[in-house]
C-alpha cells in the first residue's frame, strides 16, 4: 500500500511539473486582413458546474486568453446560466477574450449551438423549430459535431435555416470516418465553416478554432460575420474551409496559423502521468475499501458464530 501511494504521488507531481514547464502561452498578435479584424474564436466551450466541465467560467476565460483566443462562447447544456454567471463578474474578464452568450441545445436527435441568445431554448422540439427560436432571439444557429446519426433531424427546412456547421472538431482527429461525415454535412448546404474544440476542461481550449473576419469587435460584429460566412477554418492537415476569397487572402498574407497545434512531449507526458497517477490513487482507495470490508466482514462472521445469550 505504501509503495502504491508513493507511486501515485510521484506520478501526480511529475504530471504537474511537466505540465507547468511545457505550458507556454500561445502568442496571437493583432491581425488585420482586407480591412477586417481577424479574431480567433471557439464557439463550443463548456464550464463548471452546470455543463460537465472542470473549470469555472472565469478560469475558462483566463485559459482561453492563454491559448490566444479573442472570443469564446460558453454554452451550457440546455441552459444559458454558464454565460450569464461570468458576465455578472466583469472585473474577472479585464483584458480577456470577448465572451458570447450561448447554449448547446442537446436533444436525442441533434446537438445545436445557439450563439448570441438571451434566454434558454427548449430542447424538446425539432431542429427547425429550435433554429427559428434562435433567430427570433437574434442569435446564430450552428450544427454541433453533425455526425451521420444526427442528419435525419436536419431536414430541408432546417438545413436552409442553419447558419453554420462544425466542419472541424476534435472527433475528426480521432476517426477518419467522422471527419468525412463532418465534411459531407458541411458541403450539403451553404453553411458558414466553424471549427470548435467542444472544450470541457480537458485538452487545450481552441484546439479547433474559427478565424472570424469582422469589422466590429463585439458580439454583434461576430454574429454578423457568422451570418455572412466570413470565416476561415483549418483542419490539422492545414486543409482550409470557409469563404474562398478570405482563404486566398489569408494564404497570400501567410500570417494566419494553419492547422491545429500539436502537443509537445512535456504536454503528452503530463497527461499520461496524470492519468496513471489518478489510476494509482483509485487503486489505492479500492484496496483500502476492500481491506476494511474484509475486516468488517470477518468481525461480523465471528460475532455471528457466538452463542446467543439466554
Amino acid at each position: 500500500m505504501t509503495v502504491l501511494r508513493w507511486t501515485a504521488a510521484g506520478l501526480l507531481l511529475a504530471s504537474l511539473a511537466a505540465g507547468t514547464i511545457g505550458d507556454v502561452p500561445r502568442g496571437h498578435p493583432r491581425l488585420m486582413l482586407g480591412g477586417y479584424r481577424v479574431l480567433a474564436a471557439d464557439f463550443h466551450v463548456h464550464s463548471f458546474p452546470l455543463s460537465w466541465a472542470t473549470l469555472a467560467p472565469w478560469d475558462t476565460a483566463m485559459e482561453a486568453q492563454r491559448q490566444g483566443l479573442d472570443a469564446i462562447a460558453i454554452v451550457g447544456h440546455n441552459h444559458v446560466c454558464g454565460t450569464t454567471g461570468i458576465l455578472a463578474c466583469p472585473g474577472a474578464l479585464a483584458g480577456g477574450p470577448l465572451i458570447l452568450t450561448g447554449e448547446e441545445i442537446v436533444s436525442a436527435h441533434y446537438h445545436l449551438l445557439a450563439i448570441g441568445i438571451d434566454s434558454t431554448i427548449d430542447w424538446r422540439q425539432s431542429a427547425a423549430s429550435a433554429i427559428e427560436e434562435i433567430h427570433r432571439q437574434g442569435g446564430v444557429a450552428i450544427a454541433a459535431h453533425p455526425l451521420a446519426q444526427y442528419w435525419p433531424a436536419y431536414g430541408a427546412q432546417a438545413r436552409r435555416a442553419l447558419d453554420g456547421a462544425e466542419v472541424v472538431h476534435p472527433i475528426a482527429y480521432e476517426n477518419g470516418g467522422f471527419a468525412a461525415q463532418l465534411r459531407q454535412f458541411y458541403n450539403s448546404a451553404p453553411l458558414t465553416a466553424i471549427g470548435d474544440s467542444d472544450y470541457h476542461g480537458l485538452g487545450p481550449i481552441g484546439l479547433c478554432r474559427t478565424y472570424v473576419f469582422t469589422k466590429d469587435e463585439t458580439q454583434q460584429g461576430i454574429l454578423d460575420a457568422l451570418r455572412h460566412g466570413r470565416t476561415v477554418v483549418y483542419d490539422r492537415a492545414g486543409r482550409p474551409y470557409g469563404d474562398a476569397a478570405l482563404i486566398r487572402l489569408a494564404a497570400a498574407d501567410g500570417r494566419l496559423p494553419e492547422g491545429a497545434p500539436h502537443a509537445g512531449f512535456l504536454s503528452l507526458f503530463s497527461r499520461i502521468a496524470g492519468v496513471l497517477g489518478l489510476i494509482a490513487v483509485a487503486c489505492g482507495a479500492d484496496h483500502r475499501f476492500l481491506w476494511s470490508a474484509l475486516r468488517a466482514g470477518g468481525q461480523t462472521t465471528q460475532t455471528d458464530r457466538l452463542p446467543h445469550s439466554q
